[in-house]
């Protein structure tokens, strides 16, 4: 899929730090219960660190205790991409930005998540940048 920032890889290299780079570009993961927003509570909008695009706003991040950022929803329907994601032996839908195709981490569906959409949005916290709301 052609996305509106497309840029060479040794761009995104330079742009980029090497963890930012590996989890962004080459769909890696940061550990678990490491992440800079991982019990973040600041309110704000969660944009790609790679293109800045809004992605998702603070009021959708919820405790899931999985050890990265989650959230039940996506700031616009259209901010993420979701792929079939068939590596390491599983099936799971990967997330990525719509904008510039970096890989964000993955949705997971399913009860018990008590949110309104019943998803779990398990995203990276290196993938992302929070701007913290005025006021």
């Amino acid at each position: 899929m052609p996305y509106e920032i497309d840029k060479p890889d040794e761009q995104w290299r330079a742009e980029l730090t090497p963890a930012e780079y590996q989890v962004l570009r080459e769909a890696g993961t940061e550990p678990a219960f490491v992440g800079e927003y991982t019990d973040t509570k600041t309110a704000g909008v969660y944009s790609c660190r790679a293109c800045n695009a809004e992605l998702f706003r603070s009021d959708t991040k919820f405790e899931s205790h999985c050890g990265w950022p989650s959230f039940y929803d996506p700031k616009d329907t259209d901010a993420v991409e979701l792929i079939e994601d068939r590596s390491h032996g599983m099936v799971r839908t990967e997330v990525r930005c719509a904008r510039c195709g970096s890989h964000l981490g993955h949705v997971f569906a399913g009860e018990g998540y008590s949110t309104p959409t019943d998803q779990r949005y398990c995203i990276n916290s290196v993938s992302l940048r929070l701007a913290p709301d005025e006021g």
